[in-house]
């Protein structure tokens, strides 16, 4: 029941956005459809890798492959599906504590959640650059494959 409301809630965080960044149409539905499938594969991942990075790395790569094919087929810049479909991966939770222990003063804690934090950051950076430079590499391939 708790996936199924994360699931929801990263629909409609992921909807949201898209209405902020001013998405329309067809566009508007893509993106959020985006952030869940995100959301999806991350808790799937959890059954076979405990790693949350590595979780963040992979589900961040899919979602660019899925946002890059999203731009080709609609004819729009891929951070249109982008930027609003990696909102549910952003470590929010991880960057509040974070700051809290900046706050309150407990340096150990500060910085062990920021390592933790940064991490999963560059998780969610590395995972863009390979989904996007793998679906570049796909695509060089099929138009050799045309010829």
């Amino acid at each position: 029941m708790i996936h199924t409301i994360e699931i929801i809630m990263a629909f409609l965080g992921s909807l949201g956005f898209s209405i902020l960044f001013n998405i329309r149409g067809k566009k508007l539905w893509y993106a959020a459809i985006g952030g869940m499938c995100s959301w999806i594969i991350y808790l799937l991942l959890g059954f076979w890798i405990k790693d949350e990075m590595s979780r963040y790395f992979i589900s961040t790569m899919i979602l660019t492959i899925y946002s890059e094919v999203l731009a080709r087929i609609e004819k729009t810049p891929t951070t249109t599906f982008l930027t609003s479909s990696v909102i549910p991966l952003i470590p929010g939770r991880s960057l509040y504590y974070t700051m809290s222990y900046a706050v309150n003063g407990t340096l150990d804690k500060f910085a062990s959640s920021g390592a933790q934090t940064v991490g999963l950051s560059a998780s969610i950076a590395a995972g863009i650059m390979a989904g996007s430079s793998l679906f570049r590499v796909l695509m060089v391939m099929q138009q050799k494959l045309k010829r």
